[in-house]
């Protein structure tokens, strides 16, 4: 069972790095897009591993959705987590879900104004209102799975 799991991450793995060198050719990024869809496919592989644990506890045979909440400074390339994503989902219940985004804002906390206030990209950490210096980030980092819609039933068995 071990060496069958393996043997489909590598072929997963393989898979997943040539649709990379293809993409990588078309869209003639000098080699940034494989060493960025690397880092996504690990993700990828982390969140089909989380959802697919919660929809087998809850009895599930199938993941439809897969909803993510995304900082924005998480360090994630929607386009290239996109891309793995179904790679890391083949063969598992999470195979053929729609992976669902929403990003959450970089917020800090300002001292000066004793409330948080939202950023806006360049992520320059002073307050927009006062200009204060405000290093305490409360939210825009997080890769969190806010839930999983599922398809309840039976597991099919095969005895072998």
């Amino acid at each position: 069972m071990v060496r069958e799991s393996l043997d489909s991450f590598h072929r997963n793995l393989a898979h997943c790095t040539a649709l990379q060198h293809s993409a990588q050719r078309r869209a003639n990024t000098n080699g940034v897009w494989y060493t960025i869809a690397m880092h996504e496919l690990s993700i990828a592989h982390n969140l089909v591993e989380l959802a697919e644990e919660a929809a087998r506890s809850a009895g599930a045979v199938r993941v439809t959705v897969v909803c993510l909440r995304l900082g924005e400074m998480a360090g994630v390339v929607e386009d290239a987590l996109r891309f793995c994503f179904p790679v890391a989902a083949s063969g598992t219940l999470v195979e053929g879900a729609e992976l669902h985004i929403e990003y959450a804002p970089v917020q800090v906390f300002c001292e000066a104004c004793k409330q948080a206030q939202t950023l806006t990209p360049p992520f320059v950490f002073r307050c927009p209102v006062c200009g204060a210096s405000t290093p305490r980030l409360l939210q825009g980092r997080e890769i969190q799975i806010e839930s999983i819609e599922i398809e309840e039933g039976e597991l099919e068995t095969t005895n072998s």
